[in-house]
Formats: C-alpha cells, sequence, structure tokens
C-alpha cells in the first residue's frame, strides 16, 4: 500500500435477488409448498443468495468500492439480479 496507508479489515456481507420483475421459480416452489407444512399465512417468497467474507481497505468507502465492484464482475449477472452490500467493522 502506497504511503503506508493502515488497512483496516471489514465484514462483507453481499445478499443477492433477482430484480424486481423476474421470474423466480424457486421462491415461487417454496411459497407453493409451504401451506402443506402448515405455513399458510407466509407470501411474497423470493430466494435468493448470500456471500460472507472479510475484506482489507483503508477506510470504509474503499470497502465498499471493492465488494461493490466483485458484485459487478463475479457474485452477481447485474442483468438480472440485485445486490445488497453490509459492511461493518472488523474488531
Amino acid at each position: 500500500m502506497a504511503g503506508g496507508e493502515q488497512l483496516k479489515r471489514f465484514s462483507a456481507l453481499v445478499e443477492v435477488m433477482l430484480r424486481p420483475g423476474i421470474a423466480d421459480p424457486q421462491g415461487t416452489t417454496i411459497e407453493r409448498a409451504l401451506p402443506a407444512l402448515g405455513f399458510e399465512t407466509i407470501s411474497g417468497v423470493r430466494a435468493g443468495k448470500s456471500f460472507r467474507f472479510e475484506v482489507e481497505a483503508t477506510d470504509e468507502e474503499a470497502a465498499r468500492r471493492e465488494v461493490d465492484e466483485l458484485c459487478r464482475r463475479f457474485l452477481t449477472n447485474p442483468v438480472i439480479e440485485n445486490s445488497n452490500v453490509t459492511l461493518e467493522p472488523v474488531p
């Protein structure tokens, strides 16, 4: 790291969901099975995926840029999926 900047460690949670309007067959299948299991009051099921990892960066803004780029290039299909990133400093 140039200038001897101290890196901080952040815990990242990335939640990936299909964009609104994109068919979600997994969520639909789960929702259809719920009444048979006694969960009649649950609706609007959407399936997704999540990733947890740690990232080192000079600050939270730099960590967010790195994770956003990771999402765009590798973790999501930006045409059909949205991602939500949560960062927390690791003590």
